[in-house]
């Protein structure tokens, strides 16, 4: 990760993450464990972690039944997990190549799905209908330049009585220096408005290297988080901070089941996710 910063535009930034973002499917295919996912019971673990964690405020405790919008798909392996535990779901994402080898993994898993692309941004403008369920997972809105218009579009989708699900990296652990032998701040905790340049081949996942390696992320401390969701007129019933990922962010991270976590020494010092589940009046 780099520390650099950028006044790019929103068009030029995005352009440059989509890029990015169609680089990484082939390398996630091969590294999320597809083959998994012919088991006909198999969740991800991402989404068996989110649905006990949103079992208090659903009917009956499930999806099961339910109409929900996955923001920020990707290729769909938490997408189809929610229609295995009996969702009706509709998967946002803005790479052409995600969908497509999600809605062909759907087709292999014979499991229905609605694909939409559309940047999460303009997601109600795009999306038919509205939903019991909003649900966004890991890795999302720190590719995001503006809070209060990603909080608009889940108010959209919602119906009323709807509820809203993220987890997604802390604040804090994002602003750690990935590669230094203790935990040590090194990136920026509040945002300034202008996104961090980031140039890196690798990806969290998968052995290979992508072809447009430079990114653009926004720094989002966690009050701008909950304060955006409550502008938007939601209401917050649960917020949520846990010690372990399920990619691994730093070398220095030891595995878990599920997931991973800093060493036991250092495991209870600082959050690596959060949780926030919010409901529409």
């Amino acid at each position: 990760m780099g520390n650099d910063r950028d006044a790019i535009g929103w068009a030029a930034a995005r352009r440059s993450n989509r890029e990015n973002w169609e680089d990484r499917v082939p390398l996630h295919e091969a590294a999320y464990g597809i083959d998994d996912f012919y088991a006909p019971e198999h969740l991800s673990s991402v989404v068996r972690a989110d649905l006990a964690a949103l079992a208090p405020f659903l009917p009956n405790g499930t999806v099961a039944g339910l109409d929900v919008c996955h923001l920020q798909c990707h290729i769909g392996t938490d997408t189809l997990s929610l229609v295995r535990a009996g969702a009706r779901v509709t998967g946002v994402g803005f790479s052409p190549a995600a969908l497509a080898s999600a809605a062909g993994l759907a087709k292999r898993l014979g499991l229905e799905a609605t694909w939409v692309e559309t940047d999460v941004l303009d997601a109600r403008a795009a999306v038919s209908g509205d939903f019991d369920l909003v649900y966004t997972s890991i890795g999302t809105i720190n590719w995001l330049p503006d809070l209060g218009r990603w909080a608009g579009q889940i108010a959209g989708l919602l119906r009323a009585g709807g509820t809203f699900h993220i987890r997604d990296g802390h604040p804090v652990l994002y602003a750690l220096d990935e590669h230094a032998d203790g935990l040590r701040l090194r990136h920026p905790y509040f945002g300034h408005g202008e996104p961090q340049v980031w140039d890196e081949e690798s990806t969290y996942a998968g052995d290979g290297t992508v072809n447009h390696s430079r990114t653009y992320q926004w720094a989002h401390p966690l009050s701008d988080i909950i304060n955006a969701l409550i502008g938007a007129g939601l209401h917050i019933l649960r917020v949520d901070e846990g010690a372990t990922l399920p990619w691994r962010f730093s070398p220095r991270m030891v595995e878990v089941p599920d997931g991973f976590a800093w060493p036991d020494v250092e495991r209870d010092l600082v959050p690596c996710t959060y949780t926030i589940i919010a409901r529409k009046p």
